[in-house]
């Protein structure tokens, strides 16, 4: 890899993460905030392309919840609605400590659509009611829309999610502060960020990736009775914050190479705002135009079994960070998980920042699957979150 250099000039800023120093892109502000002093300081609302049937046996709801799990929320529909839990279906998982809208979906064969107003208000008794652990209180859940439909909800089938959240408590408060705030927003929707899966990804102090390390260290042992009491959701969990925390390597790496936008030899990238792949061979202008263009972006290995595609310096890299962790590297080939590649770099949509009084408030877009955790990163210094 004699051909990648280090960007001297402004060597790339690092954040802890689960005991692990990952690489930011922009230089550091040196400005640090409170995220969620309140529910209403992180509001996400998912966004969805469907054309609805009108007729059928599932019926469709995007509800606004505050204070709420969302599968604690799904237990509920179910519940109220006197079907198995399994009839009830959702996109993905949405923050409890946050006011999010989402879609659900309820199978209801030969069933009227119910009262909804009626579901409403069994959240209206108070934090005593809600069988939620650590319960503020302060729970609701309103149903804002409801349509028939003849499928079903299926997980990831989103477009992405739209976010406006305040930063309050910011260590410096001055003109100057938010005229540089509002310059690194412009900066980041011109440019991007690294696409890294958030801190959320790997449970409460990394616990999820333990529990990835205990599940291959049974496999290996071919010890089968906790894996036969794991469900498939947690196991499923556990892979994925495997591979998700070797992606997050390879993207660090790329960065203090000053390539995580940059196209290597045997590269491969991925159209923006697409899943679709293709291999660059060596990078000519052509390539680079559209990288700049942010039209596509690099991709790193979200590892498994299968093609990991890239060749030649990329393929170097990324087995260079693969090989640091053969406990994950094996188990997940074991564990039969196909191998997929995900964009090194995304770009938020409509990204503005605004102050307002002695806060910051910022909206924007992500497509799914992309952290807004990691937005903000890039934007302050240090975040701690009021809970």
């Amino acid at each position: 890899m004699d051909n990648i250099t280090l960007n001297n000039d402004n060597p790339p800023r690092e954040t802890s993460f689960v005991g692990v120093v990952l690489a930011k892109v922009y230089p550091s502000l040196n400005v640090s905030a409170k995220l969620k002093s309140s529910a209403e300081d992180f509001v996400v609302e998912e966004q969805m392309n469907i054309e609805f049937s009108g007729e059928g046996e599932h019926c469709w709801l995007y509800i606004k919840k505050r204070g709420c799990n969302t599968d604690w929320v799904a237990q509920q529909l179910a519940k109220y609605c006197e079907v198995k839990q399994l009839a009830v279906s959702y996109a993905g998982l949405k923050d409890r400590h946050a006011v999010t809208s989402q879609w659900f979906s309820v199978q209801l064969p030969g069933k009227p659509t119910p009262d909804w107003s009626e579901f409403e208000s069994s959240f209206l008794t108070g934090a005593s009611d809600v069988g939620q652990d650590d319960a503020s209180g302060n729970e609701s859940v309103q149903v804002l829309q409801c349509f028939r439909h003849s499928k079903k909800l299926q997980r990831g089938a989103l477009k992405g999610n739209m976010f406006k959240i305040t930063l309050r408590d910011l260590s410096d408060t001055s003109e100057d502060c938010f005229e540089q705030l509002n310059l690194r927003c412009k900066e980041i929707s011109k440019s991007g960020v690294p696409n890294y899966f958030g801190l959320q990804r790997f449970g409460r102090n990394g616990n999820n990736l333990q529990k990835a390390e205990r599940l291959f260290a049974q496999s290996n042992s071919k010890s089968r009775q906790s894996k036969h009491r794991l469900s498939k959701q947690k196991r499923g969990m556990y892979l994925s914050a495997a591979r998700s925390w070797m992606f997050n390597g390879i993207l660090s790496a790329r960065i203090k190479k000053n390539v995580w936008d940059k196209g290597l030899s045997g590269d491969v990238f991925m159209l923006d705002g697409k899943s679709a792949c293709f291999k660059g061979g060596n990078v000519d202008d052509e390539l680079k135009k559209r990288l700049e263009d942010n039209e596509i972006h690099p991709t790193a290995i979200l590892w498994g079994e299968g093609d990991i595609m890239v060749e030649s310096q990329a393929a170097e890299l990324e087995l260079t960070i693969i090989d640091q962790y053969p406990i994950f590297r094996d188990g997940l080939i074991a564990a039969r998980l196909q191998a997929h590649r995900r964009a090194c770099r995304v770009v938020p949509g409509g990204l503005e920042g605004a102050r307002k009084g002695n806060d910051f408030e910022v909206t924007f877009s992500l497509p799914a699957g992309s952290y807004a955790t990691m937005v903000l990163a890039e934007i302050f210094t240090d975040l701690s979150e009021s809970r």
